[in-house]
């Protein structure tokens, strides 16, 4: 069976007979000074937060990070 694009891209009806998709998980809420790794980047610690991103100290330079943070994780 082939997956087709569009079929992720389906609203859901109220008035359908099936369950809703499921919502995915929620987003990575970080905080100042949190410590946090990435698949590129390495260690880093947080510097600034904003509403979708997070400015992020890797030592060798600062990076801003926009939501839904796929690659990074807060340790």
């Amino acid at each position: 069976m082939v997956n087709s694009p569009r079929a992720s891209n389906r609203r859901y009806l109220p008035t359908s007979p099936f369950k809703p998709p499921p919502e995915g998980p929620p987003a990575e809420q970080y905080e100042l000074d949190d410590l946090v790794t990435h698949d590129k980047y390495g260690l880093g610690r947080v510097i600034r937060v904003e509403s979708d991103a997070v400015v992020v100290d890797f030592t060798a330079k600062k990076i801003r990070i926009t939501a839904p943070f796929a690659r990074m994780i807060k340790l």
